[in-house]
């Protein structure tokens, strides 16, 4: 059990569970033209998971003097786990998790994919080693590589496919699967934050130069509440412009994702203690969730 914690099982599953709904509730249901079959779709999926799982990895092993201080309680290497098998498993996750990029990558016939196996292990490494120490860049590379985790089911499934014949069709598809990374990269933007005030006392002790550090809790805050006014009015503008004819995605989006949305403003506005942001950070990701979740909805929208 200490090593799914170690790998942030929870979100592994949320990774499994929005490249599951692009590929199943999204893309082959409508008779898009993909390039993965089911076996080359878990492959995909499993080097996607086991990279990401060495990113958390990493991360915990250099968190381990902040977490002393944030969350006693949460310490996993040093404590359940020592820190050289950390160390060995998240080696032999990143290795097996770049070979089956490879080998996907071949499947579909561009092997010069691969490259961004190479590139999200080595920038998961670096943000845990270096850039979650910055200001804001650290927040904004953890964020593109969440995003990354959707957009690259459109990589492999979608763009070795086109064709002049369905290119239209193909990049329809892709730009909706870019729209769901832009909200996911939106969201963890917003967490990330949110955690790093949770966080500022221990950041600030160990010399982090976090935004919370740098420019203080208050206006830090400011800062993450006009940031949750984008996904917000984001989704209201596509609403009133893209499915304001289909009556169950109306619903849908209103109840499940606006409505959280605008509670989750109104918590933000109101936050003051860690045990605030804490709970900022797991309403973001029910959000997230239901979010993904819209993408079952594509039956009825694109009717």
């Amino acid at each position: 059990m200490h090593i799914l914690n170690l790998i942030r099982w929870k979100n592994l599953l949320m990774i499994i569970l929005i490249q599951y709904l692009i590929k199943y509730a999204l893309l082959e249901p409508f008779g898009v033209s993909t390039a993965l079959d089911a076996f080359g779709f878990i492959t995909l999926t499993l080097s996607t998971i086991l990279i990401a799982a060495a990113g958390n990895i990493i991360n915990d092993i250099y968190d381990v003097e902040t977490d002393t201080i944030n969350k006693p309680n949460h310490i996993i290497v040093g404590k359940h786990i020592s820190e050289k098998m950390a160390y060995n498993l998240f080696i032999i996750f990143n290795i097996l998790g770049v070979g089956l990029g490879y080998y996907v990558s071949y499947l579909v016939g561009k092997s010069a994919f691969f490259a961004l196996f190479v590139i999200i292990s080595a920038l998961l490494y670096i943000y845990a080693t270096y850039l979650k120490r910055t200001l804001l860049i650290g927040n904004i590379v953890i964020s593109i590589l969440v995003a990354l985790s959707i957009i690259i089911v459109g990589f492999f499934d979608l763009l070795p496919n086109v064709t002049a014949q369905n290119q239209s069709t193909q990049l329809t598809f892709f730009k909706i699967v870019m729209d769901y990374a832009y909200f996911a990269f939106i969201i963890n933007l917003i967490r990330e934050i949110a955690k790093d005030i949770e966080d500022i006392d221990g950041d600030h002790k160990v010399g982090m130069n976090t935004l919370p550090v740098a420019i203080g809790r208050d206006r830090t805050n400011k800062i993450l509440f006009a940031l949750s006014l984008i996904p917000l009015l984001t989704i209201i503008f596509y609403i009133t412009n893209s499915i304001y004819k289909n009556q169950i995605a109306v619903i849908y989006f209103l109840v499940f994702i606006v409505g959280p949305l605008i509670y989750l403003c109104i918590k933000i506005f109101n936050a003051k203690t860690k045990k605030n942001y804490s709970y900022i950070s797991n309403i973001l990701k029910l959000i997230m969730l239901s979010g993904m979740l819209s993408l079952l909805l594509y039956k009825y929208i694109l009717l």
